[in-house]
């Protein structure tokens, strides 16, 4: 009984940080087109039908029955006379409100990766501090190397260098187990190339391998100053890796069985936030929580129709040519796009429920 107590309050806490990624972003929305003077119409977070409303005396606000996402309704999709409509105000001041909602979430995950660093151990630095005694990497690394680049890309934290390694191998010798790997690292001051070899397994897919790490790295004190710039390094290494999985997407390297919907995410932060609660450390909850809003923020700024992104494309389109798209045809790019997202969405949020009964 208690650990269905326990189950049940970890998935309510995921789903209330799920609706606070959901609402900063919609506030991002809200409180520029609040300082602009914008008309509006309605603050809305979940989709669906309406579970409760309360109306201001200019603004409805709802809470509606799908949790997975949030609206700030400001009439952007119909023409109008009233000089506070969006379609009336400068085309800049629309292109801030766009694009303030996705802002917002990067703004929260560079925050939210400071907490995490702040409230965990050591931060960990990318210079090598010491070998196991198994170690194969020491025939070319040495202590107090400095990683900087592995396989042509840029390493900031152990994030990198740990998906690197399970990545980026330049060859794998299934025969020998090990897999080589290009590295450029910082020694003696001077930049050097180097091959690296690791201890590594074949995995159950043709190709795949797992990499033995044997070394360790120094840790860096921490400070205010060393804090957010270790936090800004995981800012950037989790965006990137948001990037590189949209890359895979769009190439075929992972199919819609790997997404996750509303369901799965809630359902991997929870387990997470179980985890961090029975050792009681909750940096690597808070990483992945950073990791959720950051996808949130670039996600939204992509050129999807329905999205901030393809809204802020329309609005460079207009200020350009000087005169916008008529709001029909926009509405009706959007409209599209949105059904397409909504089917993607029961898609895939099936394929998370299925997962749950069959994982």
């Amino acid at each position: 009984m208690a650990d269905i107590l326990s189950n049940i309050l970890n998935i309510v806490i995921t789903v209330l940080v799920f609706f606070a990624i959901i609402l900063i972003h919609e506030m991002g929305h809200f409180l520029t087109a609040k300082a602009f003077g914008m008309k509006i119409y309605e603050f809305s977070i979940g989709m669906g039908p309406r579970l409760f409303s309360k109306r201001t005396k200019t603004t409805l606000w709802s809470f509606k029955l799908l949790p997975i996402g949030g609206a700030v309704q400001l009439g952007e999709d119909f023409e109008s006379d009233d000089p506070d409509d969006f379609r009336n105000k400068p085309v800049w001041q629309r292109m801030i409100v766009i694009v303030a909602g996705a802002v917002m979430n990067l703004i929260l995950g560079f925050a939210v990766c400071a907490v995490s660093i702040g409230v965990g151990g050591d931060i960990a630095t990318t210079k090598i501090s010491y070998f196991y005694d198994t170690a194969v990497s020491s025939r070319e690394m040495k202590i107090g190397d400095e990683i900087v680049e592995m396989s042509g890309m840029p390493v900031w934290t152990t994030m990198d260098i740990s998906y690197c390694l399970q990545n980026k191998s330049a060859r794998f010798d299934e025969q020998t187990s090990t897999a080589y790997f290009d590295m450029t690292v910082i020694r003696d001051g001077q930049r050097t190339a180097i091959t690296v070899p690791f201890t590594a397994y074949a995995g159950e897919k043709p190709g795949s391998y797992s990499v033995v790490v044997d070394f360790k790295v120094y840790p860096q004190e921490k400070n205010p100053l060393t804090v957010t710039a270790a936090a800004g390094k995981m800012f950037m290494t989790e965006s990137r890796l948001i990037w590189i999985s949209l890359g895979d997407l769009i190439t075929g390297t992972y199919g819609l069985n790997d997404l996750s919907g509303p369901i799965g995410v809630v359902t991997t932060m929870a387990t997470a936030l179980d985890q961090s609660i029975k050792i009681m450390s909750f940096d690597s909850f808070l990483l992945l929580v950073a990791l959720i809003t950051i996808n949130l923020g670039i996600f939204n700024l992509l050129p999807v129709p329905a999205l901030d992104g393809a809204r802020f494309l329309f609005l460079l389109i207009e200020a350009i040519r000087g005169k916008p798209v008529s709001a029909e045809k926009e509405g009706m790019v959007h409209f599209i796009g949105f059904a397409a997202l909504m089917l993607l969405m029961l898609i895939v949020s099936f394929n998370d429920i299925v997962k749950l009964f069959t994982q």
